[in-house]
């Protein structure tokens, strides 16, 4: 039995969609969940909050096997053979880290010229090898999982539409969008929409040509769609009301219209939406000591500065960072 992935994604970036997938895998390894965090962004932002800076140089050093995401896939991309057996740092008891790579950017075209001729192509042979490529990323997270024995991967990807984070995408079998309180985040949405629906009718559809027979286990590219996660920025006094308060009835509307392919009249608050998993807290006064102790705000202690009001805090991130971790599960139907 596959091992559910979860990824958390939006083509704009600065929505705090690294932070979002950190704590929860924390979360997720304390309430008894065995996870992999995956990251496949490359910018390796996940790895840096996980490992810190030293230890991912070494992973990255020249001359040395590269124990990334960067490193399972280069012997197929390079036609040496399959994907390798993914490399795992264990982060705690319960969590695991399959480490990103800057390196990752490297495959991009070649994602995207496999991707091309699998649409096209009608050769048997051609076919069996382009979805091996595409195919990839989900194998060496299943690899990962069986080896983690995860009963849950959360993937973390870069804010872009390209032929990585299509690969990465078709893997998820369900995905949750970090969104901040902005028109840009709106105006992404919609690409972010037509994207998604099309790459999974293009995987599908080919998936049901009676010709493509192969061995080759591959993903679904289910990409159900489970809700959306705002995240509460800094109070902007010099932004309007009336613009603040329109953007909490236009991202339910935009969400369901875009992203789920739902019109509707009816308008909605972002508080009375049940496609909104959480609204959460800016929590940005906490994330430098955060960074700096190299662990989640919840598990932050005196020693690493809290201090007063702060206690409130780290309360406060723990309880609501909880409650989204058990509403994805629900929706998802993971179970420990």
């Amino acid at each position: 039995m596959n091992t559910t992935i979860i990824a958390f994604f939006n083509n704009k970036g600065g929505v705090g969609k690294t932070s979002l997938v950190y704590h929860l895998a924390w979360i997720y390894s304390e309430l008894g969940y065995r996870v992999v965090a995956a990251d496949l962004d490359p910018q390796a932002n996940l790895s840096m909050l996980f490992l810190g800076e030293d230890r991912l140089e070494e992973l990255w050093s020249e001359g040395k096997q590269r124990n990334t995401i960067f490193g399972s896939v280069l012997p197929l991309c390079k036609g040496l053979g399959d994907i390798s057996d993914p490399h795992l740092e264990i982060v705690a008891d319960q969590l695991a880290l399959l480490v990103g790579d800057i390196d990752l950017f490297q495959i991009e075209s070649h994602l995207a010229e496999s991707w091309s001729s699998f649409l096209s192509t009608q050769h048997y042979h051609q076919q069996e090898t382009q979805k091996q490529i595409i195919s990839a990323f989900w194998r060496i997270m299943q690899n990962a999982s069986v080896a983690h024995q995860a009963n849950i991967i959360l993937m973390d990807l870069a804010p872009t539409l390209g032929a990585i984070n299509r690969a990465a995408l078709i893997a998820a079998d369900y995905i949750v969008v970090p969104l901040s309180l902005d028109f840009f985040a709106l105006k992404a949405l919609t690409s972010l929409g037509i994207a998604l629906q099309d790459w999974r009718k293009q995987w599908q559809e080919k998936l049901e040509n009676k010709n493509l027979i192969t061995d080759i286990k591959f993903p679904l590219g289910k990409m159900e769609q489970i809700g959306y996660v705002v995240l509460k920025h800094s109070v902007r006094f010099d932004r309007p009301v009336k613009t603040y308060q329109n953007l909490l009835t236009l991202i339910p509307k935009i969400y369901r219209e875009a992203v789920l392919n739902n019109p509707g009249d009816s308008e909605i608050s972002i508080a009375d939406d049940p496609n909104c998993l959480a609204l959460l807290k800016n929590y940005q006064s906490l994330m430098l000591m955060a960074l700096e102790a190299n662990k989640p705000i919840f598990q932050l202690k005196p020693a690493d500065g809290i201090i007063g009001s702060h206690f409130t805090v780290v309360k406060s991130a723990y309880h609501d960072f909880e409650v989204l971790a058990r509403k994805i599960a629900e929706r998802t139907q993971v179970n420990k």
